[in-house]
């Protein structure tokens, strides 16, 4: 059975569950808690999303980490078998991959999302980066691609190709060249699966409009926050789609406002793994465009709270209220990260989702 994707759901304002697959989650901390992202872990924090009727898990792609005490975020899975694993033991939610473009051939990725697709019943999400870590495509041998959206596009179009040909297909272009190549079963989803991708600068965000249904995207500020909607929806409409906007943020929430302050202090100041916060914020600046470029010098907090995310800090009151803002901005869904998801979705779920029910933004 054929089940509708999360984020096609009735939901205003669609949630989900981001970084879980690596070490910290997007948290670079030492405290004692800080999230170990095993296996066991990531299947009860899986599994505790689909019950609160989250829509989305959704991994991030880490080869290498960025060092410091914790050696952060090199231990990670690998997104299609980490996503095939939580396919088949969760019932509703969205579970996504993320894919390197030019670390992982369009044929390969086509059989093993397709692989995926029919494991969940239709549930598969496919989030479509480039890469910006030099030393994480040193690993592989492999240059970063100066014009990786120019690859990129090459990469999506055989996916679309192979799953719509009963005959196989001949694709010779700049940077793939196949012969009667095949994959089948094709995805469940037509013409392929959910498509997201992560794009700051001009050509990924082209590439989104013309190739993905929705841009996740990054904000300093909310009142600033609408500027990405609408820069997205202007590039989609000049070629007649429509892309969905989607943001992240790191959550710590309390009873209170001053409680939850109190441990965004501790965990992102306090005790911070400051080594890998000055190396992750090093690598982005230079190799990144995923953030304002001002953030890297106001935001230091955020960068190890969550990678240079929002913070929604404060009482379940106040961060229904400033989700509230999220999506009054024009944001269809934000991905939310924690320092520990499983000790905390619960807390967030029972607390935050009833006040978002009652604001009508979600059912």
């Amino acid at each position: 059975m054929i089940k509708q994707h999360p984020l096609k759901g009735s939901n205003r304002l669609k949630l989900g569950v981001f970084s879980a697959n690596a070490d910290g989650g997007l948290a670079i901390t030492d405290v004692p808690e800080r999230w170990q992202a095993g296996w066991d872990d990531n299947l009860s924090a899986a599994q505790i999303a689909d019950r609160a009727g989250l829509e989305f898990f959704l991994p991030i792609a880490r080869w290498k980490g960025f060092g410091g005490k914790n050696r952060v975020r090199e231990h990670s899975f690998e997104t299609f078998t980490w996503a095939a694993g939580l396919a088949a033991a969760t019932e509703r939610i969205g579970l996504f991959m993320t894919v390197h473009v030019p670390l992982v051939h369009p044929l390969y990725a086509a059989k093993a999302l397709a692989t995926v697709d029919h494991i969940s019943h239709g549930r598969a999400g496919l989030n479509i980066v480039c890469g910006w870590n030099p030393k994480e495509f040193g690993m592989f041998g492999t240059p970063l691609v100066e014009k990786g959206y120019d690859q990129a596009t090459e990469w999506i179009d055989i996916v679309e190709r192979l799953y719509a040909s009963d005959e196989p297909i001949d694709f010779d272009g700049e940077y793939y060249h196949l012969k009667e190549a095949v994959s089948r079963p094709a995805s469940l989803q037509a013409p392929r699966p959910v498509t997201m991708n992560a794009a700051f600068g001009g050509p990924g965000r082209d590439f989104a409009a013309a190739h993905c249904d929705y841009l996740f995207t990054t904000f300093s500020e909310i009142a600033e926050a609408g500027k990405h909607v609408a820069d997205i929806a202007g590039r989609a409409q000049k070629i007649g789609r429509t892309v969905g906007c989607y943001t992240v943020a790191h959550v710590v929430c309390r009873e209170t406002d001053a409680e939850a302050e109190a441990y965004y202090t501790r965990y992102a100041v306090t005790m911070a793994d400051h080594a890998a916060v000055d190396q992750h914020m090093a690598g982005k600046k230079e190799f990144s465009q995923s953030h304002d470029a001002h953030a890297y010098d106001r935001y230091r907090q955020r960068f190890a709270g969550g990678a240079g995310s929002y913070p929604l800090v404060g009482s379940p009151e106040k961060i229904a209220e400033e989700m509230i803002a999220i999506s009054a901005q024009g944001y269809e869904g934000i991905a939310l990260s924690f320092v520990n998801y499983t000790q905390e979705l619960p807390f967030f779920s029972d607390r935050v989702l009833p006040l978002l029910r009652q604001a009508g933004l979600r059912e």
